[in-house]
């Protein structure tokens, strides 16, 4: 600093009046920019728990890696088999990947699991990633922000350093980092694999934004196969949406105007969480939350689903549920007139699910409400809560900020809270949120008024 106070008497510049006065400014500028720099990045990364002195290693190894060059295609880094829903496994799977661009390496490519079981792990049947997502695909549209590798790419497999993950209530989110920052350390760094061991990456401290989890879920693209059958069952509400709308014109013209057209009949995705397990979980929920808006009643839904503005009717609504309510008949009645609710079981494409694993079933209903025109769904369930940040992804694509409007495409609703005109409320996701843990709690949710 004193040499900024006394440039002008320095005779360092005396012989040279404008290069020292060109070199002050230039100092001055220096120093106004450490000052900023100092100021803003602490506020940048907060939101992760990151102290300061772990600023400069956060802007330099995961802010930098946005190239084919960032990532280190000799480094990598080994996960546990990925477990439970398929969306837990999504975003475990995304956990790991972030995780692997903190540390500069590429993912080597992990099991999923195409069972469901909670407790009896070794009942899991392992199945891999690209049985499921293109694998080719996924690397091409994550290109420079995150890599999958093979087992084959790598050169010793001897040559392995294990990372124990911490668990418990002393085990923070700081502690976590600190851990990752010390893995780029030369000691460890120098291992050609860093294998994680411990508990399964869901269950890891969340470091990243809702929008890099966002970036990461785009590149999941399903292998054909799969797509394939969730075509068929798109097809099939689509087809059963064209005759309900065609004999409806009949009954008004009086005359069979059956639709031979290409155009493509709209279709409503509901994603009805009513089954036992659920009901007692979400009521424990809302007793430790203190909030009431999570469950809701089969009428609920169907009053809030009949009262949203905008579809035309007649209108198909194709019904996501368990299996064990496709036994229950009554999920089909007490719908709003022109609205003709359809599960799997009778669009008669049951048989497609019940050739496929619980994974696979999961993600063919996944794309099914994903590409839906109009999808309605429960803040508060992981599937739902996807479904919209994926929906809001490619509704900001194309520049669209904004749930409100009526022609707005690929709108989205809660039918656990209350919107407009007594109907289920309009639904972003919130993209600008630090962490994807409001994903699990249902505040990731914006309404028309908010956005």
């Amino acid at each position: 600093m004193d040499l900024l106070f006394s440039c002008k008497s320095s005779r360092l510049f005396g012989s040279h009046p404008k290069l020292g006065s060109l070199t002050c400014k230039c100092l001055v500028l220096v120093v106004v920019a450490l000052f900023v720099r100092i100021a803003w990045l602490p506020s940048f990364f907060g939101f992760v728990g990151i102290e300061p002195k772990n600023v400069e290693f956060i802007q330099t190894r995961y802010l930098s890696t946005d190239s084919d060059f960032g990532i280190r295609k000799d480094k990598f880094l080994e996960v546990p088999q990925i477990v439970w829903g398929l969306n837990n496994q999504k975003i475990a799977f995304a956990r790991a990947c972030l995780t692997a661009r903190l540390l500069n390496r590429t993912l080597l490519m992990p099991s999923l699991s195409a069972s469901l079981f909670y407790k009896e792990v070794d009942l899991l049947q392992p199945i891999s990633f690209d049985k499921v997502f293109q694998f080719q695909r996924f690397n091409s549209l994550c290109s420079g922000f995150v890599q999958l590798g093979r087992y084959s790419d790598v050169l010793n497999r001897t040559n392995v350093f294990e990372l124990q993950k911490g668990s418990g209530r002393k085990w923070t989110a700081e502690r976590d980092m600190d851990q990752l920052i010390e893995s780029t350390e030369d000691s460890i760094d120098g291992y050609e694999v860093i294998r994680v061991v411990g508990k399964n990456p869901f269950l890891w401290h969340d470091h990243w934004p809702v929008k890099d989890y966002a970036r990461i879920f785009e590149c999941l693209v399903l292998v054909d196969e799969i797509a394939k059958e969730a075509d068929k069952v798109v097809s099939k509400i689509r087809e059963v949406g064209r005759d309900i709308r065609s004999n409806a014109e009949s009954s008004q013209n009086g005359a069979d105007s059956k639709d031979s057209s290409a155009q493509q009949i709209p279709y409503v995705a509901v994603h009805m969480r009513i089954e036992i397990d659920w009901m007692i979980h979400c009521k424990k929920l809302e007793q430790r939350s203190n909030i009431s808006q999570i469950c809701s009643s089969k009428e609920e839904i169907v009053e809030r689903v009949g009262n949203i503005v905008g579809p035309k009717t007649p209108t198909v609504l194709y019904l996501a549920v368990a299996d064990s309510l496709l036994k229950d008949s009554s999920i089909l009645s007490g719908w709003k007139e022109g609205l003709h609710p359809v599960e799997k079981k009778k669009l008669g494409v049951d048989g497609i699910y019940g050739m496929y694993p619980y994974l696979i079933q999961s993600a063919i209903d996944y794309e099914v409400c994903l590409r839906a025109d109009v999808f309605v769904g429960n803040s508060f369930s992981t599937f739902s809560n996807l479904i919209v940040l994926e929906r809001t992804q490619r509704m900001m694509r194309m520049g669209v900020n904004s749930s409100c409007g009526v022609d707005i495409r690929w709108p989205s609703y809660a039918y656990n809270i209350l919107g407009e005109s007594n109907g289920a409320r309009r639904w972003m996701t919130n993209m600008s949120d630090s962490s994807l843990r409001a994903i699990s709690y249902g505040s990731n949710a914006i309404s028309c008024s908010e956005s």
